[in-house]
């Protein structure tokens, strides 16, 4: 008999991810990681895959090994080793195996990095702080004996960007890109300034790398980027993307005379809830070749790195795409003629390597019955082989949740809902009904496994995950439709889709559960100050006063004057006194706070009758704690039921990303307030 997958599955659940093909074709190398239960540790090393064989072997034993990488040669590996202070430094070993050594270290460490076409040089990209160094191999100063006590230090802040989630304090540092010789480690530093460069991708002739920066002079207030092509030798850097409002990721044409750029003309973050394909020209406007059909998948740098782009010597670009919650391998023709997806669905991709002739490709793909492995795909033949399987003997003895994909039919949209069933579910029964909640806004639900959904719904509810307007990966006017209405027709969507679901007659209409994270912490506050349809609300990291939100979270102003359509330098002189008629800053501030407040869930705090619970990291830049602690004295102060959970040290994606012992107890804590109100 199956067993229900409970929040212990962060102890038995291996990862899988970071492939790379060798040259070719012929080997794999990947990440490998899992968590040390009795220590609670997340230990990560490299391991080799002989794809003909199917044999692996272990590059590395850890614990903190990532990100490897095949030269062009086939000869070597570079990859990237956390040091003492958790810094990841840049490391070389020979491809067949034996000792590693370290090659380049970075006082604030090492973030990204490309070979040369040649493997003669490595291109990486490096956290720089002006104030103690400027490169690699910086004397990190003494530490001292120990036993003296730390003296603390003032900080100084003189920009809005100056800390962001999941990194922390940035203050004045910067990413910055230097060229390393491969043997040597002797470096260079090809980029500097009071701004990030990242991404750096090698010309094929080597005589060039394209890297995207955020140097324009507004890059305080919005979080737009640009390409550039400097010379690998050193010198200034040339604009290429000029049009274009932002840009998430780069690939050279085969003859190196163009680039390839996800892209977008909309301000803000909509590059990466919605991109698309353009050739880059110097001296020629960017010339765009996709449609929003399917969303270019990127990634947020320098946390986490693009998958690979290809544009190939036959003279056809492969990428990873989505559309409705699934992910593909799309084939897109330069002239923009054609893209089409040449494998996936059903899954959820997150990451692509392609052999040099762009033949054989891995990816990393999950579904709803896994929650990730490798797979082989052979271009030519069509052939797809799944080359791990960590995960078997413990599915095996917990079956998965299954799922039902359908459709709500609302105001013009089609609503995407995907709804979770306990295994062995008996549809004469009567179940319990959790309402799940995406963050973004802009995210979506896939066809994938969701560590609570699956803990939830095997534990005996039905969990019902829908993608509302504002989500991703249905095209840009859907996602777009959420601007500056946050908590309208987003939280009609979500109320269409349960009512259609709470009619069926095995749902017990009387026993419904709400859950979000993020927004959707945001949506599930917001809902209950709207409704008493619920009888328990798990509220995670939620945006409860868009107000104080404005000005406290590392994405206040980018993100928050485009989601919430207002802005300071807006409310400016353009408010009316209600008593004397006047214009002026302090009447235009006033609307703006009170637009703001018509929209946040505090506001609506007293019409809450749901039991709340509150689970939120204490170190989160994003949606910061103070935002529960504000909802949670207002609850306790109106005397409702609500408890409120810190998680110590945690950023904003803690549950998916986080100690392990902390992503145990989201999933304990949430599974144990259901079950006690439902």
């Amino acid at each position: 008999m199956s067993k229900p997958i409970g929040p212990e599955l962060v102890h038995h659940l291996k990862t899988v991810a970071e492939p790379w093909l060798s040259p070719d074709g012929s080997h794999l190398a990947y990440t490998l990681t899992s968590i040390d239960a009795e220590g609670w540790e997340t230990r990560s090393r490299l391991v080799m895959r002989h794809l003909g064989s199917g044999q692996d072997h272990e590059l590395t034993d850890g614990p903190k090994d990532s990100w490897a990488r095949f030269s062009p040669d086939g000869k070597r590996l570079a990859f990237l080793r956390a040091d003492g202070d958790d810094h990841k430094q840049l490391w070389v070993m020979d491809a067949t195996g034996g000792d590693a050594t370290p090659l380049v270290s970075a006082a604030g460490g090492i973030v990204d990095f490309a070979w040369s076409p040649d493997a003669a040089r490595i291109v990486y990209c490096a956290d720089v702080n002006p104030a103690t160094t400027k490169g690699p191999e910086a004397d990190k100063g003494s530490k001292g004996d120990g036993n003296a006590a730390e003296v603390p230090e003032t900080r100084d802040v003189n920009r809005l960007r100056y800390r962001l989630d999941g990194l922390g304090w940035r203050g004045d540092s910067h990413f910055h890109l230097f060229v390393a010789d491969a043997e040597s480690g002797s470096s260079m530093q090809l980029t500097d300034g009071d701004w990030d460069d990242i991404n750096p991708v090698w010309s094929p002739d080597g005589q060039s790398i394209a890297f995207i920066s955020d140097r324009r002079p507004d890059r305080d207030r919005w979080a737009q980027t640009d390409a550039y092509v400097a010379p690998s030798a050193g010198g200034p850097p040339r604009l290429w993307s000029e049009g274009l409002s932002s840009v998430g990721g780069l690939a050279w044409a085969p003859d190196g005379t163009r680039l390839l750029a996800v892209g977008s003309q909309a301000s803000g973050f909509q590059v990466f809830w919605q991109g698309w394909l353009y050739l880059l020209e110097p001296g020629h406007p960017p010339t765009i070749i996709s449609d929003d059909s399917f969303r270019p998948v990127l990634a947020f740098p320098p946390t986490f790195r693009c998958p690979e782009i290809r544009w190939g010597d036959d003279d056809r670009i492969v990428l990873l795409g989505e559309r409705r919650g699934e992910s593909f391998i799309y084939q897109v023709s330069p002239t923009g003629k054609s893209a089409a997806p040449i494998s996936g669905g059903g899954c959820v991709t997150t990451d692509l390597t392609l052999d040099r002739d762009g033949r054989n490709a891995v990816i990393v793909s999950a579904s709803p019955n896994s929650p990730g492995d490798l797979h082989y795909l052979n271009f030519s033949s069509g052939q797809t082989q799944q080359v791990t399987e960590y995960n078997a003997g413990y599915l095996a003895d917990h079956q998965p949740a299954g799922m039902e994909k359908f459709t709500v039919p609302r105001d013009g949209w089609d609503i995407d809902c995907r709804l979770f069933f306990p295994p062995g579910f008996d549809p004469s029964a009567q179940y319990p009904l959790i309402l799940d909640i995406h963050g973004g806004p802009n995210g979506a639900f896939y066809d994938s496994f969701v560590a609570w959904q699956q803990v939830l719904a095997t534990a005996g509810f039905l969990v019902l995950a829908a993608n509302p307007r504002g989500s991703s990966t249905y095209g840009a006017d859907f996602m777009s439709a959420v601007l500056d209405d946050w908590g309208g027709e987003d939280f009609e969507d979500l109320t269409a889709a349960l009512d259609a679901v709470a009619a069926r007659p095995y749902v017990d209409a009387g026993r419904l559960g709400i859950h979000g994270y993020s927004y959707g912490g945001y949506m599930t506050s917001w809902t209950i100050g709207h409704t008493g349809r619920f009888s328990a609300a798990v509220v995670g990291a939620p945006c409860i006063d868009l107000l104080s939100m404005y000005g406290t979270s590392d994405i206040g102003v980018s993100f928050g004057e485009l989601q919430w359509g207002t802005s300071i330098e807006q409310a400016a002189g353009q408010g009316v006194d209600g008593d004397s008629g006047q214009t002026g800053s302090a009447a235009g501030y006033r609307e703006m706070a009170l637009k703001l407040l018509d929209r946040s869930p505090i506001t609506y705090a007293p019409n809450v009758t749901t039991p709340v619970l509150l689970l939120h990291g204490e170190a989160d830049a994003r949606c910061p704690i103070s935002q529960s602690e504000e909802y949670f004295t207002m609850l306790k102060r109106l005397g409702k039921e609500v408890e409120f959970v810190r998680f110590p040290g945690c950023s904003h994606g803690f549950p998916r990303m986080g100690h392990p012992k902390m992503r145990v107890e989201y999933l304990a804590r949430t599974l144990d307030w259901f079950q006690r109100h439902l």
